[in-house]
């Protein structure tokens, strides 16, 4: 650690970099920051930097309100396009502590590092491999009127329209500059609609790669005219924006889900894992898709020639693309993994990543036996067919998300006592201030009867 503190001091001298931002998240994933002259880091590293929690959404409390920012050298990187002609600026990302030098309850990133700490000590580490989809609109404006995309593509089209179309390489050029590494990208199904995968990584560094993708997703869509959007559902009559996500656990160099003598090739580990994540998905739900706008997309209404690939029940199956939980085909041992298909992009992914390594690790713990995987398309069947085939449905909405998770010992027990009540009390606000609404569909439909 001290090796890379003067690293990154001696980076800032040779590179002229003018502006430090120490970067962390509140307890809904929205990205905080504060700037430090260079000459203040070398003191930052020994005391952090103090701020007021209690401005925070979900920190702390009036009374306890003092907090430090932490930077964490092994985070640091240069933003060499930010500088706009005087000089660089770089960014760290931060652990939140107490005055008295303790990791703070209530921050993210320590509940995701609990979560990994205790993969550890069975000896595993995990990784994860996101796919982020987002929108692009031709306006940004925040009256909720219908924003207009920038394009009339389709998947995988080759767009070339005036308004963005250097938007993917510009954004993944910016993302590689800042040791970002892309695997993919193409244009998604809805107007607008694009998509980038990253490269997996361990879980802390995928999290954070995504909090810095959504900052340089934004920045560069600005740059172009444009407005890059998250909200999972923006469209009645498009899909939304999902976050499917790739997950493995290796025990040193050898994936822990991998088992050639297995018919499926999946080992014990990987199935009980995929049953742990079957089991706590209801109760983990309201974090992997914690906005009222969430379930539009997991309930969309049928979209005429399109698959619904937002899982809205709890199913399993081998490269079927309409199950909450999805074993992809593969060639190497090494590329054994499981990609659950429920999260969307607006997501706070330290919480849900520690959510869904908590639900995989219990059922590793209690043994969990896997049911056999379905081949349905399960969004086509009938309401009875799916009683039949036993597959339940993921909560309807956020207040029954909220019910579940207000149940869960597991999920808990994995965001800690703090964190797990002020997302219930913050989420059933949302859903009273939704609730209490008089939409435009209402007076619509209404107000001539």
């Amino acid at each position: 650690m001290e090796r890379q503190k003067e690293f990154v001091l001696r980076t800032l001298e040779e590179r002229d970099i003018r502006f430090v931002r120490l970067w962390f998240t509140d307890v809904l994933g929205t990205l905080k920051s504060v700037s430090v002259a260079p000459a203040e880091l070398e003191s930052a590293f020994e005391e952090g930097i103090g701020f007021d929690g209690s401005a925070i959404e979900g920190f702390a409390r009036v009374y306890e309100s003092d907090m430090v920012a932490m930077p964490d050298p092994t985070t640091f990187q240069v933003f060499p396009f930010e500088g706009r002609g005087i000089g660089e600026s770089a960014r760290m990302f931060c652990d939140i502590l107490t005055p008295e030098g303790a990791p703070s309850w209530a921050d993210p990133r320590h509940v995701l590092r609990r979560a990994l700490s205790k993969a550890a000590d069975r000896g595993f580490t995990f990784y994860v491999h996101p796919e982020i989809e987002f929108f692009l609109f031709k306006d940004g404006e925040a009256d909720g009127s219908k924003p207009e995309p920038v394009d009339d593509g389709g998947y995988f089209d080759h767009t070339t329209h005036s308004v963005a179309r250097d938007f993917r390489r510009q954004a993944i050029l910016a993302l590689e500059r800042v040791g970002i590494s892309v695997e993919f990208s193409h244009h998604e199904v809805a107007p607008g609609q694009q998509e980038i995968d990253l490269r997996y990584a361990d879980a802390l560094t995928t999290a954070d790669n995504i909090m810095t993708f959504r900052h340089i997703v934004k920045e560069v869509a600005l740059t172009n005219g444009v407005h890059a959007s998250f909200m999972p559902k923006p469209y009645t009559t498009q899909p939304g924006s999902g976050m499917h996500s790739h997950l493995s656990l290796f025990e040193g160099e050898d994936n822990a889900f991998h088992d050639p003598g297995d018919e499926q090739r999946l080992s014990k580990t990987a199935k009980a894992f995929i049953a742990g994540l079957l089991r706590h998905a209801p109760e983990f739900t309201a974090i992997t898709n914690q906005w009222v706008n969430s379930y539009k997309r997991l309930f969309s209404s049928p979209l005429p020639g399109q698959i619904s690939e937002a899982p809205s029940y709890v199913s399993w199956g081998k490269a079927n693309r309409s199950a909450l939980v999805r074993v992809p085909a593969y060639g190497k041992p090494n590329s054994a993994r499981v990609e659950i298909r429920s999260l969307d992009s607006a997501t706070n992914p330290y919480l849900a990543y520690a959510v869904l390594l908590g639900a995989g690790l219990k059922g590793i713990e209690e043994g969990y036996e896997l049911a056999p995987g379905t081949e349905d398309d399960v969004s086509a069947l009938t309401s009875s067919e799916r009683t039949a085939a036993g597959y339940q449905p993921l909560p309807g909405n956020l207040v029954e998300a909220l019910d579940k998770m207000e149940s869960s010992e597991l999920v808990a027990e994995v965001l800690g006592e703090h964190v797990f009540d002020y997302f219930l009390k913050n989420k059933r606000q949302e859903w009273e201030d939704y609730r209490t609404q008089v939409t435009a569909f209402e007076r619509k439909r209404y107000i001539n009867l």
